[in-house]
């Protein structure tokens, strides 16, 4: 292989102290080539930021090689397409099949998403939102796509060679090895669980001079269990639930978690073990999801015969999934699984409210969203411009997340040793990258990249950090002035009723709109200080003419 002593120039776009918006850009000698391009996911200060424009010339990009078709890794491939790029899009054919699905699901959701966002009165005064992308964006983008098997050597773009590893995450994941202009990197992209349905354990070469590694749980270790004993635990919680007589309501991704909870349901149902209450799978995507996954003759779901049990019933269209509002003591399987879109957060609405309902989360909850401000605690939430008390049992299981734990992550980089040059830990937030950057430990070189970082990697050496990164982007990534409010907002009125008496409590609002008034003084002032700033340079200027 030809070496450079320029390397490569590697710059994290996204999923650098955070989990969400996964694009990191590979140059070698001018040609370039993406490794994901992903949506923002999150409060919509973050999600905010898939509508910049891109931080690099999307005709300029040669091609995209994409780990999986998880919209945080795939969802801006569509805009990408939109706005010039027009190289390869190189994927198994499962990403691919999966990919033709989620971006199309995800066009119409943009497009629903902002059609009721300016409808609402809050926002009578503010200008139109137009979607980020359409579906002819989508099919521009899926006629790029090309296949490619495993562990097999391809050219992505000139200068590079890529081969393909099987990352356990989900169907068609996988870890993307590089080599170009002498250096050998691997990305792991999202990793799976030792113990899980449906997939193969992850693999990988070992050797390599740099890993760029996902830490999303790398905070976490999961009590060991089998997958016996996850179905016991999901036995439990199912009759919990029922004997309340509410409905039990689990966000679930369309992808993978769906399709494992159905196989151990009905498991459970064959078995007696539980009653076979209808169970309602309400989401579109879902259901075309599973359909690939009985095509691609998936282990352990007798070619697909599984999900056709007779207790599923899956949910197509918006009035049939409004008319589950009137049931009780079903079970309501529905998109989105952070509870940040699709039509579980209209059954949050009609449920989270009644004490004899449960909701159940089987998967990851990020920073910032509903589904985590409600598995933290939260007193109310606020859905679409909605106050909801949360009154209904609130539990989670950890068993079927699709992403490795702490003890999975290292090992899977113990097996990468050597690293002959850096670490680098991605795709997770700050308490989960600093755990596995400690649970490493000192013998190798680790760097916990920031969003915009951009390094130069050379064979066998550390990577040497070249530019800072995007501070504003950073400080988006790190909070979000939105879920605050939404917090304040919810419990403002509350927190007023409960001071005693009617005095005081205007007298509180008083010395609030104090703060807003002397901040917004504040803010004039120093808008006048700098206008009169620049005129007097003007006149200076004059001057001197």
């Amino acid at each position: 292989m030809k070496t450079n002593a320029e390397g490569l120039e590697l710059t994290f776009h996204g999923a650098a102290g955070t989990v969400t918006g996964s694009c990191i850009e590979l140059n070698c000698g001018g040609h370039r080539l993406l490794i994901d391009c992903g949506l923002f996911q999150g409060p919509r200060t973050l999600e905010r930021l898939n509508f910049d424009p891109f931080r690099f010339q999307p005709h300029a990009i040669d091609a995209v090689i994409l780990s999986h078709a998880h919209i945080d890794h795939s969802g801006l491939i569509p805009r990408l397409a939109g706005k010039g790029f027009a190289g390869a899009i190189w994927s198994t054919s499962a990403t691919r099949d999966l990919a033709g699905y989620m971006l199309a699901d995800s066009a119409r959701l943009q497009e629903s998403d902002t059609s009721h966002r300016n409808k609402r009165r809050d926002r009578s005064d503010e200008p139109p939102i137009e979607p980020l992308y359409d579906a002819d964006d989508v099919a521009l983008a899926l006629a790029l796509f090309r296949d490619v098997e495993l562990e097999t050597w391809f050219e992505p773009a000139p200068g590079f060679r890529a081969r393909l590893w099987n990352a356990g995450h989900i169907l068609g994941s996988c870890s993307v090895q590089i080599e170009a202009a002498g250096v050998s990197l691997l990305f792991s992209g999202d990793l799976g669980p030792a113990q899980k349905s449906l997939e193969l354990p992850s693999a990988g070469p070992s050797g390599v001079d740099h890993v760029i590694c996902e830490a999303t749980y790398g905070d976490r270790e999961r009590p060991a269990f089998t997958l016996a004993s996850r179905r016991v635990a999901l036995k439990e919680e199912v009759e919990a639930a029922l004997s309340r007589g509410g409905n039990l309501v689990i966000p679930v991704f369309a992808v993978e978690r769906t399709q494992e909870l159905l196989l151990d349901l009905a498991d459970l149902i064959d078995q007696g073990q539980i009653p076979g209450r209808p169970i309602f799978i309400d989401s579109p995507l879902a259901t075309r999801v599973t359909s690939v996954f009985a095509s691609q003759n998936v282990p352990d779901t007798r070619s697909g015969a599984v999900f056709h049990h007779p207790c599923f019933h899956f949910v197509d269209t918006a009035m049939e999934s409004m008319r589950l509002n009137s049931l009780s003591g079903a079970i309501i399987m529905a998109g989105s699984g952070m509870c940040e879109g699709g039509r579980v957060r209209h059954h949050l609405v009609h449920n989270l409210s009644r004490s004899e309902s449960t909701v159940l989360f089987v998967g990851y909850q990020a920073k910032g969203t509903l589904g985590r401000a409600i598995l933290d605690g939260a007193g109310r939430v606020r859905i679409s411009g909605r106050d909801i008390a949360v009154r209904a049992q609130i539990r989670h299981i950890d068993t079927y997340s699709a992403h490795a734990d702490r003890a999975d992550l290292l090992h899977w980089i113990a097996a990468r040793q050597p690293i002959g040059g850096t670490l680098m830990l991605g795709h997770g937030e700050p308490p989960a990258l600093q755990s596995l950057r400690e649970g490493v430990g000192g013998h190798q070189h680790v760097v916990i990249p920031a969003i915009g970082e951009r390094y130069r990697l050379l064979a066998g050496q550390q990577a040497k950090r070249l530019s800072t990164g995007d501070a504003d982007m950073q400080a988006i990534v790190g909070g979000d002035w939105q879920n605050d409010y939404a917090d304040f907002a919810v419990n403002l009125k509350r927190e007023l009723q409960a001071i005693e008496d009617a005095r005081t409590r205007r007298e509180a609002l008083r010395r609030m709109r104090r703060v807003l008034d002397d901040y917004a003084s504040y803010r004039n002032g120093r808008k006048q200080a700098s206008q009169k700033r620049e005129q007097h340079r003007a006149r200076d200027r004059a001057a001197r003419r």
